[in-house]
């Protein structure tokens, strides 16, 4: 039994050069996946460096981080290294749960570590471009009947949601289109919405129409990850996250700008007015099954996941909801990402469960917190003083969900979740 033991033990130690190269490989793959926040990297680098052996120290920012490795021999070594933030491959945060937690029970040798985790590195997207096209349609048209429950809002979002999802997957196989592609996707959706879709009051104002095919793009989850980075003290990667969230929302608004200036139109024309409700409870409550499902083809997430999240966006909407006559808008946000943040911390318990951020996502999105400042803007440019509303709105309510997401995981979370 000792003889196996130390076997074990022995396989566990892994030299500088092949530790690094692996941790540093982490790290990249760990901060590409962060878009929801860098705060639980540290975590799986430094345990990922304990079970072989050796040691981990790192200093980070969004996009890139100093890791130190210090292997079983007491030799040291520092390296830069970068990835940039982003949520549309949730497939390897899947993943890398279960790999981690292998890894950190120190029975895999750094070899097969190595190996395993160039399979998720390498790995292909789950779903077919043709699939993200399908899901990004359908997250649109899930979202559009919290903008306006109207038959004419869905009709306008099943056509501009498809040119958003044209550009989106064309970006995948150009990537110099990912650079500004918030910028070409606002610009095209704002001028198809002025030339075809806003030619009556009637139907509601432009940015209402627009902005469900937008939603895709619009930085909400940016916006409130570094708010929580703020408040659980990483200073330096909340702010640096904020301020680029802050550009993505504007680039968001220039592009709706040019849009307006190339149809020949007034920025005036950007009003907010919601058309009259002719939609029944009945599709109401569809359109969040809709946006789940379009949640998992747009982001690449598994579909066994599709049940735990659908639950987690009715609870969400339900306990806003119930609370919003009682607490206000502000006061039911923060309840409600409370008890998302808790049920997803219990829920993902067990190295087998779905990983915390796939679990909060969707229901996240209900709370809607991104298309807050779009309205803001693209209203105030328009003249109209809602926008400052909007705007004011969007400072009260992301601080109000990323603090109520900090406290619900603060509540329920134990030394063994991940």
């Amino acid at each position: 039994m000792q003889a196996v033991e130390a076997g074990v033990e022995q396989q566990s130690v892994a030299d500088l050069d092949d530790l690094t190269a692996f941790l540093a490989r982490l790290t990249g793959l760990l901060l590409r996946s962060s878009g929801e926040g860098a705060h639980l990297i540290e975590r799986a680098v430094t345990d990922s460096a304990r079970a072989f052996g050796g040691a981990a120290s790192l200093l980070l920012v969004p996009e890139a981080a100093a890791l130190t490795v210090t292997a079983a021999d007491g030799s040291t070594r520092t390296v830069i290294v970068h990835g940039f933030p982003e949520v549309f491959r949730l497939d390897q945060v899947a993943a890398l749960k279960p790999f981690l937690a292998e890894v950190r029970t120190g029975r895999t040798g750094i070899a097969e570590a190595d190996r395993r985790l160039t399979e998720i590195e390498a790995a292909p997207a789950p779903y077919p471009w043709w699939l993200k096209f399908l899901g990004i349609v359908l997250f649109a048209l899930g979202f559009a009947p919290l903008m306006q429950p109207t038959w004419y809002e869905i009709v306008t979002t099943a056509v501009l949601g498809a040119l958003a999802a044209a550009l989106a997957v064309t970006a995948d196989r150009v990537p110099r289109l990912h650079r500004f592609l918030p910028l070409a996707v606002s610009t095209a959706v704002s001028v198809v919405t002025i030339e075809l879709f806003a030619n009556n009051p009637a139907h509601g104002g432009p940015v209402l129409l627009m902005l469900p095919a937008l939603f895709y793009f619009i930085p909400g989850d940016y916006l409130s990850a570094a708010t929580a980075e703020l408040a659980a003290g990483l200073i330096t990667t909340g702010a640096i996250r904020l301020v680029y969230s802050l550009f993505l929302l504007v680039q968001l608004y220039v592009g709706v700008l040019l849009g307006v200036l190339f149809a020949g139109a007034s920025p005036h024309a950007l009003f907010e007015v919601a058309a009259h409700s002719d939609l029944p409870r009945w599709a109401l409550f569809l359109a969040w099954i809709v946006f789940t499902a379009g949640t998992l083809l747009a982001f690449a997430i598994p579909l066994r996941f599709f049940w735990p999240l659908l639950l987690l966006v009715y609870v969400t909407i339900g306990v806003q909801s119930a609370l919003t006559k009682l607490a206000g808008e502000t006061g039911s946000t923060f309840v409600a990402a409370v008890v998302l943040a808790s049920a997803a911390t219990l829920i993902a318990r067990g190295p087998r469960r779905p990983p915390r951020l796939i679990l909060i996502l969707p229901g996240f999105f209900t709370l809607t917190v991104g298309s807050l400042g779009m309205r803001g803007l693209t209203t105030l440019a328009g003249g109209y003083v809602e926008g400052f509303r909007d705007l004011l709105k969007l400072v009260t309510i992301v601080t109000a969900l990323a603090i109520g997401l900090v406290v619900g995981e603060a509540l329920t979370q134990g030394h063994d979740d991940s």
